[in-house]
């Protein structure tokens, strides 16, 4: 009898034992437990520790709370512009509620990687190539409310998704280096002259200063001089000033015979102011009276008058009163 009651008590531990294995749980810090009983969800999530589920009866599913990184495989699409192209990205989520994720969907990995390829198509063809190029923020946070809408009701919460890279094809890349060439050269041609512009008002304002004082141009070529001479060259250029070979020029030139009617312009001052002189002899000359004898005085020869043109003796001035003879005087005989 004793026997067989220990028989009967080992064999109850033993099946207590096994019972115990079977029913014992360990949830991890990061997962959380679902609990179907009978196949009917159980509102209890249970936490991370040890926990107990009926054999037979219920059936525990863990669920993974951590943030899953999940790359998106690479797209091809033709954007609004018509460019061929091809977009890979990463998205970054996490499930929030358990029970959601395991009831709601069936693989919820599997249906975020389906949204996230399928929304990642359409923002592909709603978008021109310099916005996938350059405007990456406003496309990556349009995609993830396109990913988020249909995951909410899935108890998953999208973190972050990053279009990661955009390929080209060939062509298109040739293309855009020539651009980018082109544009480089016209900004950097507009810089050129925007210096030539300012290096010439610069250049204008120092003429301007030098001009009021000489001396600054001879100081500034001395400091020429000594910025050549510093550099040790065997030929020293000096500034030459144009003016002194204008000047050099001039002087060098022969004086040119003057024009005959130069001459005549010239000569008739002379005789207008001889034919007055001899006007006036002849106006303050005295009248003869009678002839008184005496030696006969010496007396040079009166010079001869400036033969005045016909045109200046034609408009002589004409004596009223009698007509007087001048007569001739006797010389002096030696």
């Amino acid at each position: 009898m004793v026997q067989e009651l220990v028989i009967a008590a080992v064999a109850a531990a033993s099946v207590g034992t096994l019972y115990a294995a079977a029913a014992a749980r360990v949830v991890k810090q990061y997962e959380r437990g679902v609990v179907l009983r009978l196949g009917r969800l159980r509102r209890d999530v249970r936490g991370p520790g040890f926990t107990m589920v009926l054999p037979g009866i219920e059936r525990l599913r863990k669920v993974n709370m951590q943030i899953v990184t999940m790359p998106v495989p690479a797209q091809d699409g033709i954007t609004r512009d018509n460019v061929t192209v091809r977009v890979d990205a990463v998205i970054y989520f996490k499930v929030v509620d358990a029970a959601s994720a395991v009831v709601e969907v069936e693989d919820y990995r599997f249906a975020v990687s389906q949204m996230a390829q399928t929304s990642l198509r359409s923002i592909i063809g709603k978008s021109d190539l310099d916005d996938l190029l350059s405007n990456r923020e406003k496309l990556n946070q349009g995609l993830e409310l396109m990913i988020d809408s249909p995951a909410v009701g899935w108890g998953v919460q999208i973190d972050r998704v990053e279009i990661k890279d955009v390929s080209l094809p060939e062509t298109m890349k040739r293309s855009m280096a020539r651009q980018a060439e082109a544009d480089r050269e016209r900004r950097a041609r507009v810089i050129n002259a925007d210096a030539e512009l300012q290096a010439s008002k610069k250049l204008a304002e120092a003429a301007r200063e030098m001009s009021t004082q000489p001396a600054a141009l001879q100081l500034r070529l001395l400091q020429t001089v000594v910025a050549v001479a510093a550099e040790k060259n065997s030929t020293l250029v000096l500034p030459f000033p144009v003016e002194l070979l204008r000047f050099l020029e001039r002087a060098q030139q022969p004086a040119q015979p003057q024009q005959p009617a130069q001459l005549q312009q010239s000569a008739q001052p002379q005789q207008d102011a001889q034919q007055q002189d001899a006007q006036q002899q002849s106006a303050q000359q005295p009248e003869p009276g009678p002839q008184q004898p005496g030696p006969p005085v010496a007396s040079a020869p009166a010079p001869a008058p400036a033969a005045a043109p016909a045109p200046a003796a034609a408009s002589a001035p004409v004596v009223s009163g009698p007509a007087r003879v001048a007569r001739p005087k006797p010389f002096a005989r030696h």
